[in-house]
């Protein structure tokens, strides 16, 4: 069986739609998608409305909690997250916020002997950024069942959004990947003196697993294929004037870098890396 993972759509239409196009294009038996469908773009009902058509499985992501509850505290909150909370909501209805708020935490099955676990960010909390530079024990903690996983099993693979950054390392015979993004595709390592064309990473990004769906026995291949899709990112932005954060969305995804550079540096400096040096 072949299953497509996709994750972190946020609201970009055109992205969605040339990954829908392409998985279609490729015979895959299934879609499954790890959240954030909401927040960011200016198309999230229409997002909404294809992955809840498309996808066998859908996920929780943060974006999806967090623009989808009633925030009864919202009114101590910075102003500009007042706004960014009203406007999200503005683009849903309270069905579509109960449908998000509703969603599952966690998946996993077998895949010709592998237990995958499939979650938005960790299998504890759907907000926490694990990175490709992260230490060796940290990415291990990412294999352990939680409250919130279906079993209590420790997983072979486990396969994860949330940070927009697509990769894949092994550890302990066990293996980690991030699919990337859909909608909002950028990478935390960049200088202008070392960086390739940007045209290598504002593209769609989504994960092919291929194996012996559900079964437990290592007797057949398993496979993992990373692909990315080209899309029209100016006819995304073409009615960037309704968003309020338009200069944002706009910059990541013309520039593939995530507008608060700074948050990310803070990141890399709690890990030891010398961000002025990489």
């Amino acid at each position: 069986m072949k299953i497509a993972i996709i994750s972190d759509i946020h609201g970009n239409l055109e992205a969605l739609d040339a990954t829908l196009k392409d998985i279609a294009k490729r015979k895959v038996d299934k879609i499954i998608c790890l959240g954030d469908i909401i927040a960011k773009g200016t198309h999230p009902k229409e997002c909404l409305e294809r992955i809840r058509k498309k996808c066998e499985i859908v996920l929780q992501g943060n974006c999806d909690a967090h623009f989808s509850i009633e925030h009864k505290n919202i009114e101590e909150m910075p102003e500009q997250e007042q706004k960014r909370i009203k406007w999200n909501q503005s683009l849903i209805n309270k069905e579509d916020r109960e449908y998000l708020l509703k969603l599952p935490f966690c998946y996993e099955f077998y895949m010709s002997g592998s237990l995958v676990r499939l979650f938005h960010a960790t299998p504890t909390v759907n907000n926490k950024a694990i990175l490709n530079v992260d230490s060796i024990e940290t990415k291990y903690q990412m294999f352990l069942p939680s409250k919130k996983t279906p079993s209590q099993a420790v997983a072979d693979v486990i396969i994860y959004g949330h940070i927009h950054h697509p990769y894949m390392d092994k550890i302990y015979n066990k293996t980690i990947i991030n699919v990337g993004s859909v909608g909002n595709s950028f990478d935390a390592i960049r200088n202008k003196n070392k960086d390739s064309n940007v045209l290598e990473t504002t593209k769609s990004n989504y994960l092919i697993i291929e194996g012996e769906y559900r079964s437990q026995e290592y007797s057949s291949d398993i496979s993992f294929q990373f692909i990315k899709v080209p899309y029209d990112i100016d006819k995304e932005l073409e009615d960037e004037n309704l968003n309020i954060e338009k200069e944002n969305y706009r910059f990541e995804l013309k520039q593939d870098m995530y507008n608060d550079m700074t948050k990310i540096n803070e990141n890399f400096k709690k890990l030891g890396i010398d961000v002025d040096k990489i």
